[in-house]
């Protein structure tokens, strides 16, 4: 028992479950990893300290500076058009449905759809052949009761001449009369029927009733027209001139008729859908004599020469009416004006390069352009563009539009010119111009890790 006690002491004490014996050498892909890591931490650290201070510096000169870089324009002098903006809807001044006036044969369409044509140019014939001959049938009919007429005439003019000599009974003549009267009626009868027969075989040949446009044809050659006939043959449409309806608010009406009555006229200029391209221009024709109470509007109508065809039938366009013209008025920029609790305003630029709150009087707008009653004078400089982040009393710097300044040959590195104000880059501006830099010493880390990898 004793020799067994002294070998459980001298035994090692058993290790816990789940423990494996240490290696004695770290595994090699452990201590390229580690490598790595280090080379990642010292390509983040040699980059913030060479691209910090830059960051800082460009800071510190736009703090110290303060001015906010702007685009700034003139009050100067100039005209503007006061108008009145509708909505429209082309209308020619005639449609023509063309139709046969008798029924027959299509034998042949004289014209091609989309066609223009002229007032009295032939469009389509009916066959005459049954006509030619109605209208002989009617002829001889004529020539018969004129000959049986002729000889009534004679023997009247001979019982007058017995009557004279007490030959023959008065009775006799006045029956003779009455022949004649009843032949001269069928005679006359047999020259309308005549003349119907003429007139229906004109009808086989259609004429253009007005100078327009034919469109697409509604019946093809060989088939048999009738009166009746609810698509007729082609539509006709009078394209030069052309009319525009269009509507305007009531309260815009007394500047319109004031206008009218000093015997002035109104230009109207006619503009596509999207308000962007001009189609044509005309003049106020006429006014409608009643307001539409649902709408509030009153219907005028423009007519346009439309000369180049740019106006179509039931068109959807835009009328601008042009009622006065205001002449060396004081004009801004549209862009310039501000609105907020000191009502309408601008950002006058004083003498020092600082911003004032100037209020102004607007009047009538024409595009990007609008007049001023009162507020500014001629060469005052207002802030157009920047002026969302100025204040009363700011200070400014002066900027060119985007996109105005062309390249110039002799500085392509676009730097600013003696004496001129540089705008400082924004915040973005500054992160996109430090992305790419980023990127490449990243790139740079991150192939020196790969490259440790592979050894």
């Amino acid at each position: 028992m004793d020799d067994l006690n002294t070998q459980r002491e001298l035994m090692p004490p058993p290790r816990p479950a789940g423990l494996l014996p240490a290696p004695k050498h770290a595994p090699a892909w452990r201590r390229h990893l580690w490598i790595a890591l280090c080379l990642l931490l010292v390509a983040g650290l040699a980059w913030w300290v060479h691209e910090r201070p830059a960051q800082q510096a460009r800071g510190g000169r736009f703090a110290v500076s303060g001015a906010m870089p702007v685009v700034v324009a003139a009050a100067e002098k100039g005209d503007i058009n006061i108008m009145l903006n509708g909505l429209g809807t082309v209308t020619p001044l005639a449609t023509v449905t063309i139709r046969t006036q008798i029924a027959g044969q299509l034998m042949r369409l004289a014209f091609k759809e989309g066609q223009m044509v002229q007032e009295g140019d032939l469009l389509a014939e009916v066959d005459p052949r049954p006509y030619e001959q109605a209208l002989a049938n009617a002829q001889g009919t004529l020539t018969k009761d004129q000959a049986l007429l002729a000889n009534a005439r004679l023997d009247l003019q001979r019982y007058q001449t017995l009557v004279k000599q007490d030959s023959i009974p008065t009775q006799t003549r006045d029956t003779q009369e009455s022949l004649v009267h009843q032949l001269e009626g069928t005679v006359k009868s047999d020259q309308a029927q005549v003349d119907t027969a003429k007139l229906n075989l004109s009808y086989c040949y259609i004429l253009a009733p007005i100078s327009g446009r034919v469109g697409l044809r509604q019946v093809d050659e060989g088939n048999y027209v009738q009166t009746s006939d609810a698509n007729g043959i082609v539509v006709l449409t009078q394209l030069q001139p052309i009319t525009v309806v269009f509507t305007l608010p009531e309260d815009s009406i007394p500047a319109v008729m004031k206008q009218l009555a000093a015997g002035n006229t109104l230009e109207a200029v006619a503009y596509d859908r999207s308000n962007t391209i001009k189609l044509a221009t005309g003049t106020l024709a006429a006014v409608d004599n009643q307001i539409d109470t649902t709408t509030g509007t009153l219907k005028l109508k423009a007519q346009f020469d439309n000369k180049d065809n740019a106006l179509i039938p039931n068109q959807f366009v835009n009328i601008r009416l042009r009622v006065q013209t205001l002449h060396d008025t004081t004009v801004i920029p549209t862009a310039a004006v501000q609105r907020g609790a000191p009502g309408t305003f601008v950002y006058l630029i004083k003498p020092d390069d600082t911003v004032t709150v100037q209020k102004i009087k607007l009047g009538p707008t024409e595009g990007e352009h609008v007049s001023v009653s009162s507020g500014l004078s001629l060469g005052d400089r207002v802030v157009v563009d920047g002026a969302d982040k100025l204040r009363d009393g700011a200070k400014i710097s002066l900027r060119e539009p985007t996109g105005a300044a062309a390249p110039n040959p002799a500085n392509p590195t676009g730097s600013a010119a003696p004496g001129a104000a540089a705008a400082p880059a924004s915040p973005r501006a500054q992160d996109q111009e430090t992305q790419p830099a980023q990127r490449r010493r990243r790139s740079s880390g991150a192939n020196g890790a790969n490259g440790g990898n592979s050894e």
